[in-house]
């Protein structure tokens, strides 16, 4: 319980600016070692970190940033620059992404600046254009593809990234990201347990790790339940619902169609329930639907869609803790987590159908 001198200690405090050397004197530490825990460098003892933030907020100490900025050469904020001509411009999962960045860099008062772009070319130049006008200390680079020019720009410009994925050439590189390849494994397995034998692929965006992982996470699977490749059972890549629907159209016109549809992306899961329509089937019965995202859309439909849900909010504070360890020297090889993606079990998936049930291309079920 804190004394009557050390309320008005605290009172006395708040009524004029506290500084670093205000916090030294109280706590008896060094200005260096009070800069030092306030900024979270590894050197400093957690519980002495801890002791310094508890008697900032006490006294009520707020950092000048551009002091700050001056000082250290960094104006403590993270960059994203988001990219509105992807297929879904990020708008499953961008408010709990920026929710949880947020929370991961205000922890530590840092800020978060988010641009938008319009094309590849104008992501570069807002990097460039943020990191030179020093608007940004480092950058969050979601949905990464295999060769990525952004990851190309900034290692040549030695300016601190982390990923949300990974990438081919993974050099330097730093990352959170969700095996979604382990969620195609599985989906594989719990398909073949419910006795389908012919399980169609549907792949995400050509040139992005997540399709490339998620086609070898369905590869692995056939392997694991001892079922055969055949090429003939993965399609063009669909990310919509146009595509999707087209891609069950095709898989489901061929003389031994599959039982099961495996999609990497939601949308594009969801256009197999127009083809259901047109066809008068009905989709965990007469043939199954597994994909992965968890977009909202999918808990509404009919049946609601079998998925893997990701926590992007967790994701996106996880990311900006591991770029904040990176700006501040931490080796960005060093910084590399992976996540498991969570099984969503609803209705769209079950049993494979008895053979007498498939229904020959072409035909429609009366």
């Amino acid at each position: 319980m804190k004394t009557k001198d050390q309320n008005q200690a605290i009172q006395n405090w708040r009524a004029k600016r506290v500084t670093i050397a205000d916090l030294a004197e109280e706590l008896g530490l060094t200005k260096g070692t009070v800069s030092r825990a306030l900024n979270g460098y590894s050197d400093i003892s957690e519980a002495t970190r801890i002791r310094v933030r508890k008697m900032a907020d006490q006294m009520g100490y707020r950092p000048l940033s551009h002091a700050q900025a001056i000082r250290t050469g960094l104006v403590r904020s993270l960059g994203l620059v988001l990219q509105v001509n992807e297929h879904d411009g990020h708008r499953p999962f961008v408010a709990e992404f920026l929710a949880g960045v947020s929370e991961g860099a205000s922890a530590q008062n840092w800020t978060l600046t988010v641009s938008t772009a319009e094309n590849d070319e104008d992501t570069l130049r807002l990097l460039e254009s943020l990191a030179d006008e020093q608007k940004a200390d480092g950058f969050i680079l979601p949905r990464t593809r295999l060769d990525d020019p952004r990851i190309a720009f900034l290692r040549k410009q030695d300016i601190p990234f982390v990923l949300y994925g990974r990438t081919g050439d993974s050099t330097g590189c730093s990352w959170y990201d969700i095996t979604s390849e382990d969620a195609m494994v599985e989906a594989v397995q719990q398909l073949a347990d419910l006795g389908h034998r012919r399980i169609g692929f549907i792949p995400g965006a050509s040139g992005y790790t997540y399709a490339q992982l998620r086609l070898e996470g369905y590869q692995r699977g056939l392997e694991a339940v001892t079922l055969p490749h055949d090429p003939a059972l993965i399609t063009a890549p669909a990310v919509n619902m146009t595509e999707g629907a087209e891609a069950a159209r095709q898989l489901l016109d061929q003389p031994n169609p599959p039982s099961a549809l495996l999609y990497s992306v939601d949308r594009a899961a969801i256009g197999a329930y127009t083809v259901a329509k047109e066809r008068r089937l009905t989709i965990g019965r007469d043939f199954s639907v597994i994909a992965y995202d968890g977009v909202p859309e999918g808990s509404l439909i009919d049946p609601p869609l079998t998925t893997f849900q990701v926590d992007t909010r967790k994701a996106g504070k996880r990311l900006a803790e591991l770029l904040i360890q990176q700006i501040r020297g931490a080796d960005p090889e060093d910084l590399r987590e992976l996540a498991r993606a969570r099984f969503l079990d609803r209705d769209s998936h079950g049993p494979a159908p008895h053979p007498v049930d498939v229904v020959p291309a072409g035909n429609t079920k009366t």
